[in-house]
């Protein structure tokens, strides 16, 4: 508040004072005071130097008003377990739970800067401003506009302000940073374009596939440095080498952005850039409502490409958004930094309901084959996944073969677990999931008790009049992830009057839309599938889903969020690791691909590939069984899609996945259209790449939300595209054909 008074206008000063005692984080005070002062915030301002700089504040006076009161901030308090020095972990905590206490322009000069902290600052950058596709409309940082596949931090106008101000500050001849000062010549001068692209990189943000921090490449900041650096102004052993060793660190591509990049605008032109469109950045909604791309679907034309949905923040001093009634993972007040509760986002906009989860205090490492492996690390044995979690090494089920491998294991090796044949004689087990054999069943630990022959979509949930008579039995196939539960595959409706203000379009087995599945069952019809009735699904046409099901339309596929193998019902089953016989799939007939210049891979246990980005997902069986308990209801392949589906922010792709063999969560994001253009393909790579980063990088983002949080590591898997050399494109079949047409036309989540 002391800052106030050295605001020069008295309208500021005023306006300082009110809007400090009023507002709540740092984000909403900057605008306003922006707004209500016409200043940006630059050091040479009084006021605004005031704020910026490390002084503190002078002791309070009888006058000056109480301090603002204590305030939570739970999303960055999550980052907090990521320090690595003492010094910036307790600081990090302080902050997040006693806002006011001091301010994140004190933690930024003693570890912003501080390499071993670049866990803890990434994470605290997730939280910020975490990465979006797309930048346009910036006027001074023009060369970073229409980039629709790249990923950016902070492409708004205020950072292109920023990065025009920050080049009129280096103008000055000294480049001011928290611990060093650098000397530089005229650069108006001096290599104008390349201190303008280091000047919007700074501001604006690429995001890396790997480090993802701001940070530009070495031989840049060399060059830059030795060209432009004032020699004669430098410290006594310093040079462009030894400064850049300490900005600049790394030539490594995926690690630093390269200036040449954005020397020169964007190859795109206007109708590439139609071809992936981002209705949610710049975001279009309150400050207290999300912005998630429509994808349920309209019964008119009128609905917008956006929705804006009610939801809570992370603490009353998070700027961090969750969906309302949904579950959230939060750092306890108290305890130690394994200590987490879940909560849910109640309609007061307020985290409530909360319970304590099981604390994860132990760090402990791993014993291996390869050696000691420290908690939270991903690795490899053989050709499996896994995970070290407090002393436990989690890895998938993938079968194997080793450099130590017999003659006969080579000769007998499938690719299926236990080396099982490829005889597909479908079972379903007591997690909802139909597998191809008994012998796949039994090797992945079910017992002759718990599977029965024939695919789980056939039988009847229902046959047994399971609800009582006030309530309706309705058919809920699902696949469990959770196993100290059972797994029902119906749900029992209770029969109150509808909600006429809920608009989910879905459709009945007689081809009829009704605005909700409320009015559908009250109109005594079956759901057939959710969505508007498509012409296509009228008549039964099976088809095979890449989790080995078979399905009585692409419709109900679709509907159960996964993506078609191949047409027909399924006979085959494919392998699930490298090294297997390929007549396993030999009797499947596959669908062109689409577009046909595309390196495709195929999803594990499929027949056929695709043109779209894959995560393959190792899961904490014991935290996905603890949620189900907290919540009273399992956790499912659906559920977990649902939750993970608005992370991806362009209509151009869609999230599809299943339960694997090897009991890893496969998640497929495809392009929606017909014939998807390379950019679209790999714009969905990018979404791909930003959900593998923050599952790895355990970023608040992702886990925050359960049942999210029990994701333990990802690999990713890409398309890509080359040119076809003017070959003909070859048509796809109907069945592909309706369903991409299915997820143009915006069928909503279950």
């Amino acid at each position: 508040l002391h800052c106030c008074s050295r605001a020069e206008a008295p309208h500021c000063q005023a306006a300082c004072g009110r809007i400090l005692r009023s507002l709540s984080t740092e984000h909403e005070i900057m605008e306003a005071l922006i707004t209500e002062c016409g200043s940006q915030p630059l050091p040479q301002d009084p006021m605004w130097q005031c704020f910026l700089g490390s002084a503190q504040p002078p002791p309070p006076s009888e006058e000056e008003p109480p301090r603002h009161p204590s305030k939570m901030d739970c999303a960055k308090l999550h980052c907090c377990s990521k320090a690595n020095t003492s010094l910036c972990r307790d600081m990090c905590e302080r902050i997040s739970t006693n806002w006011g206490s001091q301010t994140w322009q004190d933690f930024d000069q003693l570890c912003e800067y501080n390499p071993v902290e670049k866990p803890l600052i990434t994470c605290l950058s997730d939280v910020r401003e975490p990465c979006q596709l797309g930048c346009k409309h910036l006027s001074y940082c023009s060369n970073f506009n229409n980039r629709p596949t790249e990923l950016f931090r902070s492409c708004n106008v205020q950072s292109d302000q920023g990065a025009m101000n920050d080049m009129k500050l280096w103008s000055n001849g000294t480049i001011k940073m928290p611990f060093m000062n650098i000397p530089v010549l005229d650069i108006r001068k001096c290599l104008p374009d390349m201190w303008k692209a280091v000047a919007c990189s700074l501001q604006i943000k690429p995001c890396l596939s790997k480090a993802r921090g701001s940070l530009i490449c070495k031989a840049d900041c060399v060059e830059i440095l030795t060209r432009c650096g004032d020699r004669k102004r430098f410290y006594e052993g310093q040079t462009p080498e030894r400064i850049c060793d300490l900005l600049s660190p790394t030539e490594d591509p995926e690690r630093c952005i390269p200036l040449h990049k954005y020397l020169s605008p964007s190859p795109l032109g206007s109708s590439e850039m139609e071809e992936v469109v981002h209705p949610c950045n710049p975001n279009p909604c309150p400050s207290s409502h999300l912005c998630q791309v429509n994808r349920r679907g309209c019964l008119d034309h009128s609905c917008l490409p956006h929705l804006c949905l009610p939801g809570c923040k992370l603490g009353e001093a998070s700027e961090f958004l969750v969906l309302q009634d949904s579950r959230v993972l939060v750092p306890l007040l108290s305890g130690s930094s394994g200590c987490l509760q879940v909560c849910s986002c109640g309609v007061s906009g307020r985290l409530e309901n909360c319970e304590e989860t099981p604390c994860e205090e132990s760090m402990r490492s791993c014993s291996t084959t390869g050696g000691q492996r420290s908690h939270g690390s991903s690795f490899s044995i053989n050709c499996r996944s896994c995970f070290c979690f407090s002393g436990e090494t989690i890895c998938s089920k993938k079968p194997c073969l080793t450099p130590h491998s017999s003659e006969d294991e080579r000769r007998l090796f499938t690719g299926l677990p236990c080396s099982c044949p490829h005889h597909f004689v479908p079972v379903c087990a007591s997690n909802g999931r139909t597998y191809p054999s008994a012998c796949v069943a039994r090797c992945l630990g079910f017992s002759d008790q718990n599977f029965q022959f024939g695919r789980c979509r056939l039988s009847d949930p229902c046959r047994g009049k399971p609800c009582s008579r006030s309530l309706r039995c309705v058919s809920r196939y699902a696949v469990c992830l959770s196993l100290s539960s059972e797994c029902p595959q119906y749900e029992c409706v209770a029969r109150p009057s509808c909600d006429r203000s809920i608009v989910q379009p879905a459709c009945d087995t007689d081809g009829l839309v009704h605005s909700s599945t409320c009015t559908l069952l009250h109109a005594g019809k079956t759901l057939a599938y959710l969505g508007p009735c498509q012409d296509g699904c009228r008549r039964p046409a099976p088809v095979c889903g890449q989790n080995g099901e078979t399905y009585s339309t692409v419709c109900e596929a679709f509907n159960d969020r996964v993506a078609v193998d191949y047409q027909g019902s399924c006979h085959a089953v494919g392998p699930v690791s490298e090294g297997a016989p390929e007549t396993a799939c030999s009797g499947v007939s596959c669908p062109p691909l689409s577009p046909p210049h595309c390196t495709p891979l195929t999803p594990p246990g499929a027949c056929c590939p695709i043109c779209a980005a894959m995560l393959q997902i190792l899961l904490n069986q014991e935290q996905i069984n603890t949620f189900a308990k907290l919540n009273g209801s399992p956790v499912t392949v659906r559920g977990v899609l649902l939750v993970l589906r608005p992370l991806v922010s362009v209509p151009q792709c869609d999230v599809f996945g299943f339960l694997s063999i090897d009991k890893t969560l496969v998640v497929i994001i495809a392009p929606t259209e017909r014939e998807p253009t390379s950019i679209q393909i790999e714009a969905c790579n990018k979404e791909a790449e930003k959900i593998d980063s923050l599952i790895n990088y355990a970023s608040p983002t992702l886990i925050s939300h359960v049942p999210l949080s029990a994701f333990l590591s990802s690999e990713v898997s890409t398309s890509s595209t080359y040119s076809s050399g003017g070959a003909p494109s070859c048509p796809l079949p109907p069945v592909l054909l309706l369903l991409l047409g299915l997820l143009i036309a915006g069928t909503p989540p279950l």
